[in-house]
């Protein structure tokens, strides 16, 4: 590979280590219990990688922890958790440890969830300048998260991410 960047869309490494390290998070979510992301962790740590692989390996491993460590301080609420990881940049995660809950919701919370999935894919896609396609999902997400504010309105102001998605200028929100 020429381009020396991670890129989990164009090179199947960088998927690969996105993706694992990203279910090993969300089963260490859901159940308390991190031994597989450890091992996961320590698998890729061993491997010879170039810099911007283990960059992004310790990157993530160092956010993940501080996402644990606040949502093991009683956090069990799927969409808090999914907060905690948005305020840290962990977007993919977001998506990881929200689809969980999405199979089993219904109604309007699976709708919810679906549109903060999407909002989280927005930030993935505009990461790597693929913005004609996180308008697309902007697009989508938009209308479902202002129909449904009075679910998120406990968690946050949902104004504030709508407008940020409205403009790619603008960062992701920190939502709390």
């Amino acid at each position: 590979m020429t381009n020396q960047l991670f890129n989990p869309f164009e090179d199947r490494l960088s998927r690969d280590i996105r993706n694992n390290l990203s279910e090993g998070l969300a089963e260490s979510v859901e159940t308390g219990n991190s031994d597989k992301l450890t091992q996961i962790v320590e698998y890729y740590r061993q491997q010879p990688f170039a810099d911007y692989y283990r960059d992004y390996l310790e990157d993530r491993y160092t956010r993940y922890k501080q996402a644990l460590t606040i949502i093991r301080g009683g956090i069990t609420d799927p969409i808090h958790q999914g907060l905690v990881l948005w305020n840290l940049g962990l977007f993919f995660e977001v998506h990881e440890v929200l689809e969980h809950v999405w199979y089993s919701a219904e109604g309007n919370m699976k709708m919810t969830l679906q549109a903060l999935i999407r909002a989280a894919g927005v930030y993935i896609k505009r990461e790597y300048g693929f913005n004609d396609s996180a308008n697309r999902i902007a697009a989508k997400a938009i209308p479902v998260l202002e129909e449904n504010q009075d679910i998120l309105e406990v968690y946050f102001k949902t104004e504030k991410l709508v407008s940020a998605l409205k403009n790619p200028e603008v960062l992701p929100p920190i939502l709390s």
